[in-house]
């Protein structure tokens, strides 16, 4: 099964971003061999750019053809893996993205629907991740920043067309504690293991 899964790079003057760090983890896991049986990976890393980051993505989806597609982002504040259960057509930012544009009261995609749900079978995603003793669990607001721009482009490039995909907001990671001082972190190797959980699920070889 093709799979894509893309992370975003730092944004807002951070150093890190977990999302980066689990998708570049994942692929050099694939590139030394410790590739998951029956899936055939694709990665990329995103801008935090509106328009621009869609736009790498739609042609992403084109050049690979997946058969699902998994984008992870960062959450500060969060404590869990949260799988995003609904996208909705909104950009409305409240801090620059990293080409300095802040946009305020549009829509993602003029005239498309007001909100996309995942296609990703996000509930057994949950059962699946709380069963490896990860912290787990849904949710239903990816904000209105370019995490949920491309959750949105994504769910709308890919309606109707019977793919599996959606977004995952991760947690910080420890080395991101100093800053954001008294935010929640999960230690990046657990991270990994939760998405290489949300892969099996995606590919429907997940053996619980």
């Amino acid at each position: 099964m093709r799979i894509l899964l893309t992370g975003f790079e730092p944004f807002n003057n951070g150093k890190l971003n977990p999302s980066e760090q689990i998708v570049q983890t994942i692929a050099e896991q694939f590139e030394s061999g410790a590739a998951i049986s029956g899936v055939q990976l694709h990665t990329a890393i995103l801008p935090v750019v509106f328009t621009e980051s869609s736009e790498l993505l739609r042609h992403l989806i084109a050049l690979h053809k997946p058969e699902a597609v998994i984008c992870l982002g960062q959450a500060e504040g969060r404590k869990e893996i949260s799988f995003e259960r609904v996208a909705i057509n909104l950009d409305d930012a409240r801090i620059a993205d990293n080409a300095g544009r802040i946009i305020t009261d549009q829509p993602v995609v003029a005239n498309g629907p007001d909100a996309h749900f995942t296609t990703l079978p996000v509930r057994q995603l949950v059962q699946a991740v709380r069963a490896e003793g990860m912290a787990a669990g849904l949710s239903l607001s990816a904000g209105t920043f370019v995490c949920n721009h491309i959750f949105y482009s994504v769910q709308h490039a890919l309606a109707g067309q019977q793919k599996r995909s959606g977004f995952i907001h991760v947690p910080l990671i420890p080395e991101q504690a100093t800053e954001f001082e008294g935010q929640p972190t999960m230690a990046l190797d657990r991270q990994v293991e939760a998405i290489e959980i949300a892969i099996l699920v995606a590919a429907g070889a997940y053996d619980a």
